[in-house]
């Protein structure tokens, strides 16, 4: 059956993550940003605990962490490892207690890097600032059992060809709790379905299907096509499969690729309905909006399901 994922924030619930700027801590002496860091991280660790119990409650089925969830850990002048923090066993353990938490409720966890994370760059030191926060996401990933880090192909730097096997030789080099994880997913710009499935099909890792970004970027695929040929690779690696929904704020006749609060509901592919697989709401209304698909397209409270 279709499992829907709210995407790292709440609307309504009080549930909160907090954040730092590198400007403010750059300021502190070394004790005092360690201090400071410390009590973000554990703020954060037990927020995620009352996150999963949460969407738990309102029968969710999936939960995108956020990436920052340990603030700035991958900073070049801040940056910092759990053991060097006041609190770090129990920071740790807490984390760890998710994984037990999503485990009894099978709830899936995934993680999304930002923009700037590229395996594909023709820039040496942005690949390997990448390579560090993919490192640290599968620290978390492992911590807490989350089995997606999803990334997407990045520029196109003047030539795909050139640009997709700079990526595949990325790939091919990741460590396996990195590897193990990774997905890549079509954008709304510069790579689609049709140029990312000959590239996860060599590499065996799965392809995640935003048919947003899809919309947006046509390949000449059917949504159809594109979701059968998802489906493939997820199901060759016995994973479930994952994707992507979301509406255009302002229509499709407007500009598409900002995000609406809500998901129309014609905008759900009816290939969609009858598949098992993880489908993130990427909607700015959060748990509400994913409430409400789910009530649209008449979906059980997941744990009743999952039980």
């Amino acid at each position: 059956m279709l499992r829907l994922g709210l995407c790292c924030l709440f609307k309504k619930a009080p549930i909160r993550f907090r954040s730092a700027t590198a400007k403010f801590v750059k300021e502190l002496d070394r004790p005092r940003q360690l201090a400071r860091l410390d009590e973000l991280c554990l703020d954060n660790a037990r927020a995620l605990v009352a996150a999963i119990e949460e969407i738990h409650k309102l029968g969710i089925g999936a939960f995108r962490v956020s990436s920052p969830l340990l603030p700035l850990y991958t900073h070049p002048e801040v940056g910092y490892r759990l053991e060097e923090l006041p609190n770090g066993e129990e920071i740790t353990e807490t984390l760890s207690s998710v994984k037990a938490l999503k485990e009894k409720y099978h709830i899936r966890l995934s993680f999304h890097p930002d923009q700037f994370t590229l395996l594909s760059s023709p820039r040496p030191e942005v690949t390997a600032a990448s390579l560090k926060e993919l490192d640290y996401q599968a620290m978390l990933a492992v911590l807490i059992g989350a089995d997606v880090i999803n990334i997407h192909g990045g520029g196109v730097y003047g030539d795909k060809s050139s640009t997709l096997l700079r990526l595949m030789e990325q790939v091919s080099a990741l460590p396996e709790p990195i590897r193990s994880r990774l997905t890549l997913e079509n954008d709304d710009h510069s790579y689609t379905i049709k140029d990312l499935f000959p590239v996860c099909e060599k590499l065996s890792i799965p392809l995640v299907y935003d048919v947003h970004h899809h919309r947006c970027n046509p390949d000449g695929l059917t949504i159809n096509e594109a979701t059968e040929a998802c489906i493939q690779i997820w199901r060759q690696l016995g994973r479930e499969p994952h994707f992507h929904i979301s509406s255009p704020k302002f229509g499709w006749q407007g500009k598409p690729k900002p995000h609406a609060d809500f998901i129309n509901i014609e905008d759900f592919p009816v290939e969609w309905m009858h598949i098992d697989a993880t489908i993130d709401v990427e909607a700015k209304a959060k748990e509400l909006a994913v409430l409400k698909l789910r009530k649209e397209l008449v979906l059980p409270h997941w744990c009743a399901a999952g039980d």
